[in-house]
């Protein structure tokens, strides 16, 4: 039994959104080699098995040989001996591939992968979202951060080793993985129809805004994304930026040096960016060697901005004087390295090295950084999909019929209420939207229907104006612009 691993696989699918799910390979680890051997002590491989510990693996793995009552797969039990070490230390984030899935891991580093478009990880036997990727399959079907998929395609993940449940996530390109998810709020279980597809990650997306404000929105700290971020930024400023919103939500993280790297364009020369603590509670400090920008920032993070996009978000708010917007960040205060040329047959371990803090020292790990806005986005943000195996019609009394409801109500066709009761007036509702959408006016709720709301629900979430967090670091933006050109 699974108690709480975690690991990072890249199974995308298809799906499409703003801010709402994905599965990937783990894409919220601060490491890579690179991440542990800069910032903290160099790992080592230590002295490995006593001769009395050597000889009962060995033992245990003869009488298996010998006495099982089947034939054996002699590497799977290898690969589960080293699976329960791992398991061992309860770190939710120490964990160990096999080769197929250590490959799928550096896919996801590299900023591409297949599968459905989320990152996963193991949570006390269950298989909890940690974050959607942007554009991904998954996002489109609207899996959100902190789902938990109880099944797939039928089989229950309960219980289930990460990487066997990740293996049965992915699949074949334009195969279909029906997920049954459990979301916090939701009495009844949700069903998703994802269609998996090849994903190629871009990590960085940029837009100017009426009186030279910039938006660069960064959805993961891939080994790449900080080139990218510079060349964004770099237009951005010759097109004449005055202030630059920084986008983190539902960034799961990256490769820590990549994220140094960025921080550094913002955070003055000299100021800390990160301390690490290793296991002797020794800290190493990262200072800037950058100037700094002459103009505002701010960051929008929600419980989907974890790991690198967290130490950014810290960095930023404790050393360049940025203000952080949104909701409060996922909490994810570790740092881990990834061992795979000690293993020498393609395998890898993904070890927690150590432990970062921020600026002032603060360990951020479980409970997030809070905002200095809080801001929350429109109920219709993350509303539930609904389950369209039935229809919905008058006097019936469900979750499906609220998010009916909400969705409606979002999209400017006022049912009057968004309690689950499905009455008249959400029955008018629904014909308005109907006959708008040139389906028959029926004022009953079929898979069509249900189907057109969605797709307009989505089209309304990716227009900037409907964006409650975006707008408001705008907003900020524009009004220490006014400041400080009201004290010139």
């Amino acid at each position: 039994m699974l108690k709480k691993s975690t690991a990072v696989f890249m199974v995308i699918a298809a799906l499409l959104c703003g801010s709402l799910l994905t599965l990937a390979v783990t894409g919220s680890l601060l490491s890579g080699q690179a991440a542990g051997e800069s910032l903290a002590t160099a790992p080592s491989i230590g002295t490995g098995l006593k001769q009395s510990e050597a000889r009962k693996l060995g033992t245990t793995l003869g009488l298996i040989e010998s006495n099982y009552y089947q034939n054996v797969d002699r590497t799977k039990l290898i690969d589960g001996a080293v699976n329960g070490m791992m398991e061992a230390l309860g770190d939710p984030y120490s964990n160990y591939m096999a080769k197929e899935t250590a490959e799928k891991f550096e896919e996801s580093i590299e900023g591409s992968f297949t599968g459905i478009g989320a990152e996963v990880s193991s949570d006390n036997g269950k298989v909890v979202v940690v974050s959607p990727i942007k554009g991904s399959p998954a996002e489109r079907s609207g899996v959100q951060a902190k789902d938990i998929i109880v099944s797939v395609n039928g089989q229950s993940l309960e219980g289930m080793d990460l990487n066997d449940a990740v293996a049965k996530i992915r699949g074949p390109k334009g195969s279909t993985a029906v997920l049954v998810i459990q979301r916090s709020g939701s009495a009844e279980p949700l069903t998703l129809r994802i269609v998996r597809d090849d994903v190629k990650l871009e990590t960085v997306y940029s837009t100017m805004e009426q009186g030279g404000i910039g938006v660069i929105e960064i959805t993961q700290f891939s080994l790449n994304t900080a080139d990218r971020f510079k060349e964004e930024l770099d237009k951005l400023e010759k097109k004449g930026l005055r202030g630059l919103v920084i986008d983190v939500r539902n960034d799961p993280g990256g490769v820590l040096p990549v994220v140094i790297d960025i921080a550094e364009q913002f955070v003055p020369n000299g100021k800390t960016i990160v301390q690490v603590e290793n296991k002797e509670k020794q800290r190493e400090l990262t200072t800037s060697k950058g100037s700094g920008k002459d103009y505002p920032v701010t960051v929008l993070m929600n419980k989907g901005s974890a790991s690198a996009s967290e130490i950014l978000a810290g960095a930023l708010q404790q050393s360049a004087g940025a203000k952080l917007i949104g909701e409060n960040s996922f909490g994810k205060g570790t740092v881990q390295t990834s061992f795979d040329k000690q293993m020498g047959d393609g395998s890898l371990l993904k070890i927690t090295i150590a432990k970062w803090l921020t600026p002032n020292g603060s360990w951020i790990h479980g409970k997030g950084i809070k905002p200095d806005i809080a801001v929350a986005q429109p109920d219709y943000f993350s509303v539930s999909p609904i389950d369209k195996s039935r229809p919905l019609q008058y006097n019936m009394n469900n979750a499906d019929v609220k998010s009916a409801q909400t969705m409606l109500d979002g999209l400017g066709y006022k049912p009057g209420r968004k309690d689950g009761y499905f009455d008249t007036g959400t029955k008018e509702a629904v014909r308005k939207f109907q006959s708008a959408s040139k389906l028959k006016a029926t004022g009953i709720i079929d898979a069509k229907t249900a189907e057109a709301l969605e797709a307009a629900l989505i089209k309304a979430i990716r227009k900037p104006a409907n964006d409650n967090q975006r707008n408001r670091g705008i907003e900020e933006i524009r009004k220490e612009i006014g400041a400080k050109a009201a004290k010139s």
